[in-house]
């Protein structure tokens, strides 16, 4: 039997990722997962690939109708949530002089709107003594270049683990956020040109103490234990970034 047998789990943003890399380890320690994403070949793809204990909806994280569709569903799949990881997210390159409003809201509505009302809507189907996972990321307490807005968005996250985690103890339900640093996700290939990309990630690495990038594995792990095994713990940030953040 597996560590997680008979747990519920819903994961916004599985399909790729570290929501992908946390509904496998999941998925292979017993648990029925509900992964959603915005594009379906993806989520195709990563049912295929988590088997039998997997569902796949397509859900936009920066729609309300979106997100109330998907409560729905997941009363009648599962009935009850054990652990919600709210990961869907999208990230954004641009000088502060260059950023538009199109994608100064295209990042606050998937990263703050998204995860906000997707806890609000599936809260009350969360089992007590349950868990809520943010993914937020080392961009809210660093200054770094071009990423103003989505570095705003990610605080937006942070302050929110801890309001949540305070409204949610009457119920026993534990809020708590997983901080990324620079991940190895295949995220960059998907908003830059390979070569771009590539270089990004080895200037990335050598930034870090550890000097080199973490995989998603690693940070399934935190967002496991956050969710299941963080017993005493709610309204914390843990840092999984090679100690970019914290050296």
């Amino acid at each position: 039997m597996g560590k997680y047998e008979g747990k519920h789990v819903v994961i916004t943003g599985g399909s790729s990722g570290l929501g992908l890399a946390t509904a496998q380890l999941l998925v292979d320690e017993g648990a029925r997962v509900l992964i959603t994403g915005r594009d379906r070949n993806a989520l195709d793809s990563a049912r295929d690939r988590l088997g039998g204990n997997a569902v796949a909806v397509r859900s936009d994280a920066g729609s309300l109708p979106d997100i109330e569709a998907l409560a729905d569903r997941v009363k009648t799949g599962f009935g009850s949530v054990d652990a919600l990881f709210a990961n869907a997210g999208v990230s954004g390159f641009a000088p502060f002089e260059a950023t538009g409003e199109e994608l100064f809201d295209q990042l606050l509505a998937v990263n703050v709107k998204g995860p906000y009302f997707t806890v609000q809507k599936l809260a009350p189907l969360l089992v007590e003594g349950g868990g809520v996972v943010f993914t937020t990321s080392v961009a809210n307490v660093l200054g770094l270049p071009t990423l103003s807005a989505y570095a705003a968005g990610k605080a937006a996250v942070r302050s929110m683990t801890r309001s949540l985690a305070r409204e949610l103890l009457p119920r026993k339900i534990r809020v708590n956020a997983v901080s990324p640093g620079p991940i190895d996700s295949g995220i960059l290939e998907k908003s830059m040109p390979k070569e771009a990309a590539e270089a990004t990630k080895a200037q990335m690495a050598a930034d870090i103490p550890m000097l080199r990038l973490g995989n998603p594995a690693e940070v399934a792990r935190a967002v496991a234990f956050l969710a299941f095994d963080a017993t005493y713990t709610t309204g914390a940030e843990l840092a999984v970034d090679g100690g970019g953040s914290q050296l």
